[in-house]
């Protein structure tokens, strides 16, 4: 490489480490929906858990502190939105386990929500990081309710993320990219 001075430097090449690239997966989420909506490809925004204030101190204007809320009704999944036409819907999780995903942490109520969008032909879909495998995966709602219905499991085991789902590469720009995904299983019907 040529420097404007006239000194010539060596070009080093360092090996790239993608370990914790992302603080975690909510956040590299939001920051790939906020690529696609700057591009405008899909409107999809992180729910807010629905939450009811009874307390708070009003130190000053602008330093107020809640003091004690509660949770007004049980959330349904983390994100939804508008892509192509379709509604989506769909819910973040990660785990440090490496061979499973517990099913612990899926709410029933969230269940009966990813059912009833795939039943309204919405597209649903969990994604899963495995932070510690540092995987990320789309299980397609059909193939999770088949799981939760026909195994009395109380996890899923990493094997059925592999050859059900789909892995989602990381990427700088936008960070996780589902829709290429989204887009491949569908095969641009949508």
């Amino acid at each position: 490489m040529k420097y404007p001075n006239g000194i010539k430097k060596d070009t080093i090449f360092h090996n790239i480490n993608y370990k914790n690239r992302g603080m975690n997966l909510e956040n590299d989420l939001n920051i790939t929906n906020e690529y696609y909506r700057e591009i405008d490809k899909a409107y999809i925004y992180k729910k807010p858990t629905p939450i009811k204030i009874v307390n708070v101190d009003y130190i000053s204007r602008k330093a107020a502190t809640i003091n004690e809320a509660y949770f007004m009704e049980p959330s349904t999944t983390d994100y939804n939105g508008i892509y192509k036409g379709k509604y989506i819907d769909f819910e973040a999780k990660e785990t440090k386990n490496k061979t499973s995903f517990p099913l612990d942490n899926i709410h029933p109520h969230q269940i009966k929500h990813i059912r009833n969008i795939y039943n309204h032909n919405g597209i649903v879909f969990l994604i899963v990081r495995f932070t510690s495998l540092d995987k990320t995966y789309i299980l397609l709602g059909k193939d999770f309710l088949s799981y939760i219905d026909n195994n009395s499991k109380k996890s899923i085991p990493i094997s059925y993320f592999v050859s059900k789902g789909y892995e989602i590469k990381f990427k700088l720009q936008p960070r996780v990219d589902y829709l290429e995904i989204i887009d491949e299983i569908y095969g641009g019907i949508i």
